[in-house]
């Protein structure tokens, strides 16, 4: 909402949100001592190959949606992002100190749980990015107005974390994860069930149930990923799932961007979003479903 009001000035501005909260995650870094555990050596390799290949990615998913896949500078972006890809394999495979080591994903939980993060951003931030755009190019609503719809599921999303942790304190961790990402999963397929003549009202009450997955979900599931990879590693072990998110997200948007690059066929477009986020959705809460109890060691 914020950023819509902001946006009433100048789109310009919603950038703008981020530099305080950069500033002071800079300023606490710059005084936060070096790990106690070992020193090891930036790996330039792995980092330079990684951002290149989603970067690639991410441009030649995007530019396909208007100009196809058998475009030149798609198929060449895609290329460099197999490329860098292939070396980043194999510099986290064969490098002394990698930053993501190949040997976390033998653990069924580390899979999973980078699986249900990606999941989640994927419906989430695709979801208000989808209907960012939909609502206002296709309803005409303002850019504010249109950070209101998101308003109800933003505010409850904050009542719903203690819920998660009683939760998760009585049955396990396995039913809030798995109840929440099939309750997205839910909320995502109605939203794309749903006629153009919806009230928008209705919109924003379809979306809590996908807005309030974050604490319902991820909570327990950083704490089972926690939980289950040796103490050494749980910093590794905690970027890697975080990661997983953020390209989830990044993805999401590349190629629901490239579904909605036809104006004249946005609300198809939207709906096939929808289902792509729906199902998983669904598969990463089928796949929570063969973890054993948090209690027990993988």
């Amino acid at each position: 909402m914020a950023g819509g009001a902001l946006s009433l000035v100048s789109w310009r501005m919603i950038f703008f949100i981020n530099l305080p909260a950069g500033a002071v995650a800079l300023f606490l870094l710059a005084r936060a001592g070096r790990s106690p555990r070992s020193e090891v050596p930036f790996d330039w390799t792995g980092q330079i190959a990684a951002v290149m290949a989603m970067g690639a990615l991410t441009f030649g998913v995007i530019e396909a949606g208007s100009d196809g896949f058998g475009a030149p500078k798609v198929l060449v972006a895609l290329a460099l992002a197999v490329a860098a890809l292939a070396v980043f394999l194999r510099a986290q495979a064969r490098g002394r100190h990698p930053m993501m080591p190949l040997d976390l994903f033998r653990s069924r939980t580390m899979v999973i749980s980078s699986g249900t993060g990606s999941a989640f951003t994927t419906g989430c931030y695709g979801m208000v990015f989808l209907y960012s755009l939909y609502l206002q190019q296709e309803r005409g609503l303002s850019s504010l107005a249109t950070g209101l719809v998101f308003l109800p599921m933003t505010v409850l999303s904050g009542f719903v974390s203690p819920l998660a942790a009683r939760l998760t304190e009585k049955f396990g961790p396995r039913v809030p994860i798995v109840g929440g990402m099939f309750q997205m999963g839910v909320g995502l397929a109605v939203l794309a069930a749903l006629p153009a003549s919806t009230p928008t009202w209705l919109l924003a009450v379809v979306m809590i149930p996908v807005g309030t997955t974050g604490p319902l979900a991820m909570q327990p599931t950083t704490a089972v990923l926690l939980e289950r990879v040796p103490a050494h590693r749980s910093g590794v072990a905690s970027g890697v799932f975080n990661t997983s998110r953020q390209i989830g997200g990044a993805l999401a948007v590349a190629v629901f961007g490239a579904l909605l690059a036809d104006r004249a066929q946005i609300l198809h477009g939207l709906r096939e979003s929808l289902v792509i986020a729906a199902v998983a959705a669904f598969a990463a809460a089928a796949a929570n479903l063969l973890l054993k109890p948090a209690s027990r060691r993988q």
